[in-house]
């Protein structure tokens, strides 16, 4: 197994926003085992933080936010068999699914296959006016495996989804904003990182356990029918009720200043 230099994940604070970056910029930060690794690790680290609010992901250097799986890494030959015991024991891209505070994609440049399917597992995706996504696997003899047939069709649609997967065609960031696969798109490179920073921190001042609770209602919620949905969001609703944020909202208004939010 090949080794990095570095470390394959940087970890760093900004106010309540853990920024994790991937640090592999002369593969174009593809996944290898030590990514794999790392981010269940480091988004349950930020997770229960009570001092962090907001998740924010990005990539190193000027060639993109993920190139995919690092189809360069040496593993040791397995069976069919020990192969989906270890895709299916503990998927890494699930951890994305455990968090439960609010993550954001920066994407610039190259965002292919496991890359994508990286983003797509992000709440809000932001990208720069270079980034180019694809799902290429069919013409490598494969499908996604990190949830590429899943997420897509829920994000963009199930034709526009179906197109880009059979295809393995390249899109790039306006047709991405046109399709709904990133909601914003910033001026240019330069401006990507600051912005979706301001983003975060945007987030990350509003009241926590309104934003761990409308996160909560929206993503369970998309995957039941509307009166089960309905009746989710009116529970997670009546608990914000006697909260002292949803207090400190009131008073702040009353006094026209901006709410110092507790998460309490």
């Amino acid at each position: 197994m090949s080794i990095d230099p570095q470390p394959a994940l940087l970890v760093e604070t900004r106010g309540a926003v853990a920024v994790i970056t991937l640090n592999r910029p002369d593969s174009i930060n593809a996944i290898n085992d030590a990514i794999r690794n790392g981010l269940p690790a480091a988004l349950r680290q930020a997770d229960e933080d009570p001092d962090i609010r907001v998740i924010l992901i990005h990539g190193a250097g000027p060639r993109g936010f993920c190139a995919g799986a690092d189809i360069k890494e040496k593993r040791d030959a397995e069976t069919p068999v020990a192969a989906r015991r270890r895709l299916t024991r503990d998927p890494w891209i699930q951890a994305f699914d455990r968090t439960t505070k609010p993550i954001i994609a920066a994407i610039h440049g190259a965002c292919m296959g496991g890359g994508l399917e990286m983003a797509l597992a992000c709440d809000i995706r932001i990208a720069a006016p270079d980034a180019k996504f694809s799902l290429p696997e069919t013409g490598l003899g494969l499908i996604p495996g990190a949830g590429g047939t899943q997420r897509l069709p829920r994000v963009i649609g199930l034709g526009p989804a179906l197109d880009m997967l059979l295809t393995g065609d390249r899109i790039d960031a306006a047709e991405a904003l046109r399709l709904g696969l990133v909601s914003r798109l910033v001026e240019n490179v330069e401006s990507l990182l600051p912005e979706a920073l301001a983003l975060a921190l945007k987030i990350a001042a509003r009241a926590p356990l309104a934003t761990l609770y409308v996160k909560e209602a929206t993503v369970k919620g998309a995957g039941m029918a509307l009166a089960d949905g309905m009746a989710l969001e009116a529970n997670l609703f009546s608990l914000l009720l006697s909260t002292q944020d949803k207090i400190e909202a009131a008073r702040a208004f009353v006094e026209k200043r901006a709410p110092q939010f507790t998460g309490e």
